[in-house]
Formats: C-alpha cells, structure tokens, sequence
C-alpha cells in the first residue's frame, strides 16, 4: 500500500499539468514546488524546500524560459546537501540544478 500514495500524487500531478499544458498557462509555483520534490524524493529524503512566487526569465543556450526558481534539501549519506533548481513555469520540467555551496550559505547567512 506505500505505492498507492505516489501513484495518486503523480497521476493528479500529471493530470494538472496536462491540463494546464494545454491551455497554455503557467503552473502555480506550489504544484511545480510538489512536483520537483516528488522527483527528488524518488532518490533522496527531502528536508526542507522552497520557491519564489513569481517567474522569471532563465536564458539557457540560447534558448528563453519562464521558470520559476526554488531550492532543495536533500539528505544524502548523513549530509544536508541544499540544491537550487530552476523549473519550467508551465510543465514543471526541471531546466537546470545547481548544488549551493558552503561559502554560498555562510554568505547568505550573514
């Protein structure tokens, strides 16, 4: 029965964004929020998540997205490994991840 939760929270995830796919609009930041941690739960324990509330522009090889932009924490070998993604705003696609580093958090800490 621990299979039957994922299950259901993929396909109502799925149906989602099916549906807003086709209607052209943009996810809201807490279903892509979901989404990108029910991807990263699959490998790793998540402890902590967040994500900015409005879109922005990601310019990736030459190519202009709408994403939005958020972070991970996951848990890895007894390790608190905190991660940025950048998703895609209207399928929740992950576009590019980037692991935060130890000077990064102290700078931001101060």
């Amino acid at each position: 029965m621990k299979w039957l939760l994922p299950v259901i929270l993929g396909f109502s995830l799925g149906f989602l964004i099916r549906k807003q796919v086709d209607d052209g609009q943009m996810m809201k930041p807490e279903n892509v929020l979901k989404l990108v941690k029910s991807q990263f739960s699959t490998k790793y324990k998540v402890s902590g998540s967040w994500i900015y509330m409005k879109s922005q522009t990601l310019e990736k090889q030459g190519l202009a997205y709408e994403v939005y932009h958020g972070g991970i924490t996951k848990h890895v070998n007894d390790s608190y490994i905190p991660v940025e993604f950048w998703a895609d705003a209207k399928t929740g696609t992950i576009i590019e991840i980037t692991q935060i580093s130890n000077e990064e958090i102290r700078k931001a800490a101060k």
